[in-house]
Order: C-alpha cells, then sequence, then structure tokens
C-alpha cells in the first residue's frame, strides 16, 4: 500500500532555511507498535512522506518477499516521476535486498534502518525454534544501513553483544570487518507516545480506597505471565486490599494460567482481557494504582510508559530497558519501583502498596518518561533523519 503523508497542516513548512525532507517509508509489517510509531512520526512530522506498507500478518512472510514486492512499487512510483533523499525502513525489511532490486536513484539515497525488535535476540521456547535466516537478514539490512536506530541503548547493546556469538556458531566466512564497522552506524531514538491522551483528568485519581494492581501485554510466553500469577499467591498479598486488571491481547495459543487466574481471582478482577476500544484500555490504566511488568523480553516498553503517563506507580524488573526509561542510574529514588528477580516480585508488590510515599515516586517516574511525549520525539526524530542526509 502506497500513502502520500506532508507536514500536519498539508505544507512543507521551513526549518532554519532548511527544505523539508522527501521521505520514502517502507513498512512491511504496518501494525501494533510499528503502526502506531510511525503514524505517530508521521502524523506531526515537518517533513512529506511517502509510505509504502503491508498488513501486520505473517512476519515471516512479510520478511520474505517485502524487499522485492516493495521495489516494484517504488520502481513504479519513480516511473511516474516521484524523487525523494532518503530512505527510511525497519527489521522486518531485508534492506540490502531492497537496495539491489529498486531503482539506482533509491539504491543511492541515505538509508536509516530501524529496529523495533531483532531476530537474534528476541526470545523462543527453544533455541531450536531460531531460523538463522531471519538473523542474517537482520545482520545485512544493518550493514545496508547507512544509519541504524534502536528504540533503546539496552536493544543496542544487546544485538551487537550477541552477534559474535552467533557467528561463531556458523562454518566459516565471519564478517568481522563488518561486525567491527557497525557500532559506528548505531544511534538511539526513542519511540513516542501521545501522552496527552493518557493522562487522566486529577479528579479520576485516588476516587478508590481499593488499589488497582494491573498487568498489560501480549499474552504470550516471553511477558512471563506466571511468574506475576505466582506473586498473587504470596499469602501476604492475600491479606491486604486490591483489584486485579489483566490487560492484552490473547492468542489462540493462551498459557493456561490466565483462565486459572481468571476463576481464582474472580472476586477482585476490575477488567479482563483485550479492551473493545482504546477508550477503554485508556481508563483502565487511568484506574491503575501499580503496573506490574513481569516480561523476560521488552526492547523498550511502550505499555510502561503509557500507564505511568496515565498515572500508575511501576514495579518492574531491573532487567531489559526498564532501567534506562526511569533513568534509574540517576534517579535512585526510584529504587522501590524495581525488583531483582521473579523470587522478589510478590515482596516488592507488598512493599510498593505499602509504600507512604508512593504518589510521589509516581510523579517521578512521569517526569522520567515525558521525554517520549510526541510533542518532542517527532521534532527529534526530523532532526535526525536529516542529519542522516548530510
Amino acid at each position: 500500500m502506497c500513502e502520500m503523508v506532508e507536514s500536519v497542516d498539508g505544507k512543507k513548512e521551513s526549518d532554519g532555511g532548511r527544505s523539508p525532507l522527501r521521505v520514502l517509508a517502507i513498512e512491511p509489517f504496518y501494525g501494533g507498535s510499528h503502526q502506531a510509531f510511525l503514524d505517530g512520526w508521521v502524523e506531526r512530522s515537518r517533513h512529506a512522506w511517502r509510505l509504502v506498507t503491508y498488513s501486520a500478518h505473517h512476519w515471516k512472510w512479510r520478511m520474505r518477499h517485502a524487499s522485492c514486492t516493495a521495489a516494484s512499487e517504488v520502481q513504479e512510483l519513480a516511473d511516474a516521476g516521484q524523487t525523494w533523499d532518503v530512505v527510511f525502513c525497519t527489521d522486518m525489511l531485508n534492506l540490502a535486498e531492497f537496495r539491489g532490486l529498486c531503482p539506482r536513484a533509491v539504491a543511492e539515497l541515505p538509508a536509516v534502518l530501524y529496529f523495533h525488535e531483532n531476530q537474534l535476540t528476541y526470545p523462543t521456547r527453544h533455541a531450536s525454534e531460531r531460523d538463522f535466516h531471519f538473523v542474517v537478514s537482520n545482520f545485512v539490512s544493518a550493514v545496508a544501513a547507512d544509519q541504524i536506530w534502536f528504540n533503546s541503548a539496552f536493544h543496542r547493546d544487546d544485538f551487537l553483544q550477541a552477534l559474535p556469538a552467533f557467528w561463531s556458531q556458523l562454518p566459516d566466512h565471519c564478517p568481522m570487518s563488518e561486525l567491527e564497522s557497525l557500532a559506528e552506524k548505531c544511534r538511539v531514538q526513542h519511540p513516542g507516545i501521545d501522552a496527552e491522551s493518557f493522562r487522566p483528568a486529577s479528579a479520576t485519581r485516588g476516587s478508590s480506597n481499593t488499589p488497582q494492581v494491573t498487568w498489560a501485554a501480549r499474552w504470550e510466553f516471553d511477558k512471563n505471565p506466571e511468574s506475576f500469577f505466582d506473586a498473587l499467591d504470596d499469602p501476604a498479598l492475600a491479606q491486604r486490599n486490591w483489584n486485579l486488571a489483566v490487560l492484552g491481547q490473547s492468542f489462540r495459543e493462551t498459557p493456561t494460567c490466565f483462565e486459572v487466574a481468571r476463576e481464582k481471582w474472580s472476586d477482585r478482577i476490575s477488567h479482563w482481557g483485550f479492551q473493545a476500544t482504546r477508550e477503554d484500555f485508556v481508563s483502565a490504566l487511568q484506574s491503575t494504582d501499580i503496573f506490574v511488568s513481569s516480561a523476560i523480553h521488552e526492547f523498550f516498553g511502550i505499555g510502561v510508559v503509557e500507564a505511568i503517563t496515565a498515572g500508575a506507580t511501576p514495579l518492574l524488573p531491573r532487567r531489559l530497558a526498564y532501567p534506562e526509561l526511569l533513568q534509574l542510574e540517576t534517579s535512585p529514588e526510584l529504587q522501590p519501583c524495581f525488583y531483582d528477580d521473579d523470587r522478589d516480585l510478590s515482596g516488592a508488590l507488598v512493599r510498593l502498596l505499602e509504600h507512604p510515599n508512593r504518589q510521589s515516586l509516581q510523579a517521578r517516574a512521569a517526569a522520567a518518561v515525558a521525554r517520549f511525549d510526541w510533542a518532542s520525539r517527532s521534532a527529534e526524530l526530523d532532526e535526525a533523519i536529516q542529519r542522516a542526509t548530510y
């Protein structure tokens, strides 16, 4: 699907005398967080955008066909006289293949590759499930890119540190020079959220004497729901007053722990499952007092940012991108918002429920994530992609 998008008011605005860029954006998996990122940026961008997108289904097929399909579509657009200044694409596109197949004028443009996730360190239930083809696709795309953007510093480091071990498993021809040059091209560019749509009216906070504890994520193994539900079984929690909200999308192979938990905690449940509308989801977050993550995989954590913005105090594992999100290194007062491992989760939850200054923790966490508001992120991304063309 191709779509032309310009700046918010439909005009090409100048910025310090610089003309807006003409950006060719290719998103093979246009749905979920990928779509939210692209739409959020484009809607507020001063640049003019041509989107080439495909629906968010059959991700493996998208990664295999998108380079050829997009090259054909871009050829038609170029034949019709369209030109661009820069290519922006995500990790779902094999950029090396695309550059080899598309018109030469497009192949020679600066290309920015954005990693929402990667196929090397994305968790699998069993090591044998990892398809090396897609790992190599991510790698050659990175080699082909002029700049590589990651949604967090954690994600960047996780990927770069895992690459040498990956190549050591293969028979020969480890691309050492390419491995050594990748880091120089890497940048961290966090995604954004529409913060205003999540901020609650002050009157809606504190309306209940029963704290709501919320878990919200995809209902899949990498979000580690079992550990969260196991923590709720702690006798110390049973003696305290709290309600439960479990949000997120379920799939055909939903872990059985969800139905067990729904029956066990039926008298405490205030919200359950996928919310019918965005308004319902936002309302559930706005009624949250403590938002818990138990994830074993999170390259950024957009749901955590949304929940904090909606007024929740976070309780997060001291791993993944979470310390980065809350700037824990320079904000030690947020230590009560973190737990060390799954064994510590129930105790940390009890401590946070009883914390005398939980509202001050929430305010500090909200200040830390305020930098992810699209109001500032869009301008920062505009400037970053402009620099990529120099």
